[in-house]
């Protein structure tokens, strides 16, 4: 049965957007995580629920964050859903059936390793997959 982790939101500016979202999920602001990703070139915030929210603003100009906030604006970015241990394994097994993925092999991410599915593989929407414990 698959989990869904998160959901990735770009915005221009996190502090606006995590204030927006604590209001809109009468969520407490002093529970936001924190967390940078320069090898992503990101500044991440989350809201831990059910399941999270995952507020993203690019740091890096030139990163692929910074690039879809210019074409598209800010919004849902991906869907992010968890895999067991070890996730080479659902990394190997998706490769095997066809999709396209944006990783070789899991990658660090704001919540652990990480590996992305790409868009055109999954009726138009980047999936992320998350190593759970």
């Amino acid at each position: 049965m698959f989990r869904l982790d998160h959901i990735g939101i770009v915005v221009e500016k996190l502090e606006p957007a995590v204030e927006l979202y604590c209001r809109l999920l009468s969520y407490p602001a002093e529970q936001v995580e924190y967390m940078d990703v320069p090898s992503e070139g990101v500044r991440v915030a989350m809201l831990s629920g059910n399941t999270k929210i995952e507020l993203l603003e690019p740091t890096d100009p030139e990163g692929a964050l910074a690039r879809f906030l210019e074409r598209r604006g800010g919004g849902v970015h991906h869907l992010c859903f968890g895999a067991p241990a070890p996730l080479q394994t659902r990394l190997d097994e998706l490769k095997e059936h066809g999709l396209s993925l944006l990783d070789d092999q899991p990658r660090v991410g704001a919540e652990g390793r990480v590996f992305f599915v790409h868009p055109k593989s999954t009726a138009g929407v980047l999936t992320e997959f998350v190593e759970e414990d």
